[in-house]
């Protein structure tokens, strides 16, 4: 494969934006998560990126740059190695904890919508997700049929487990940024351990899926795409079902990592999101930096340009 080609946007935010390391557990010192926690620290209630399988904290890093310049508090994530969904679970509450934030708006895309969602069921008795952006997120594990192969990925050496993961990135022509995008998700992928990946594996096949009837008071954004990417529309289908009161937000493009290749889109959705919280206790952006007028200009051109795409 050729040299990646590094975005003028990536070298700015690795300069300007330290990468933190938190562990967790007093008994255990491989369980540190790794973070990018950038604006305004007097907002409490941030928005916090998960990445999918194959990504680190830093794929996020272009919803950073844009949202931080607006105002926003975002924190980019990559967890530790856990082998199942309640440790999981547990180990990020305890991260917030450490963080001293008691509720959170999360985005979490692909794997990370999956651990999302199950983080907001896992606090349902004591609520720590104020809302959920959800991109090309999935609420049943047993979707990729290989929920028979997840207790044996921690046997895989790296390379098979990282074609396995490879097998799900788009083939064929693709625009330049879908290709960049592909490229800075494979190189991030390449920077992955073998536990990482097995666990990751593991998390997304390991059967489980979403109790609805949980989480159905917590407001939702459901964000896909209509290209190519590695969720079936059964799959789409069934998180619409599942919350049929969710906004949407379609991209007619942007594949499995849009939030790489068509960020402007996804960091306008992101904003609309938490437009509804602006003035509340759990606003994720400085209210210095509100500016209606603004949101309001932007939204019209998104439906403008959404119209103009359909015709």
């Amino acid at each position: 494969m050729g040299e990646i080609k590094v975005s003028p946007d990536y070298n700015w935010f690795r300069s300007t934006v330290p990468l933190k390391k938190v562990c967790t557990s007093y008994d255990d010192d491989s369980k540190v998560w790794s973070l990018y926690d950038a604006g305004p620290r007097s907002i409490r209630c941030p928005l916090i990126f998960l990445p999918p399988v194959s990504g680190t904290a830093d794929v996020f890093f272009q919803q950073i740059l844009a949202l931080t310049g607006w105002g926003y508090r975002v924190i980019a994530l990559q967890y530790p190695v856990y082998w199942d969904h309640l440790e999981f679970c547990d180990g990020f509450r305890k991260l917030l904890d450490h963080l001293q934030l008691d509720k959170v708006h999360l985005f979490g895309a692909s794997l990370g919508g999956f651990l999302a969602q199950k983080f907001a069921e896992y606090t349902h008795k004591s609520p720590r997700v104020q809302s959920l952006i959800l991109c090309n997120a999935f609420s049943d594990t047993s979707i990729f049929n290989q929920t028979w192969t997840a207790n044996s990925f921690w046997l895989m050496p790296a390379f098979m487990l990282k074609k396995i993961v490879l097998g799900n990135f788009a083939s064929g022509p693709l625009d330049p940024e879908m290709a960049d995008g592909i490229d800075f998700m494979v190189d991030r992928l390449e920077s992955l351990g073998q536990s990482e990946l097995a666990s990751r594996l593991t998390l997304n096949c390991q059967n489980s899926y979403v109790e609805p009837h949980k989480i159905r008071d917590i407001p939702v954004t459901i964000m896909d795409v209509f290209d190519q990417s590695a969720l079936s529309t059964e799959a789409k289908e069934e998180m619409y079902k599942l919350y049929p009161n969710a906004r949407r937000a379609h991209l007619k493009t942007g594949g499995n990592f849009p939030y790489l290749c068509r960020s402007a889109e996804v960091n306008l959705y992101i904003q609309i999101h938490l437009l509804q919280f602006h003035g509340t206790r759990y606003a994720a952006i400085d209210p210095s930096m509100v500016s209606a007028e603004e949101l309001e200009v932007q939204k019209i051109s998104l439906h403008t340009s959404n119209e103009q795409e359909g015709q």
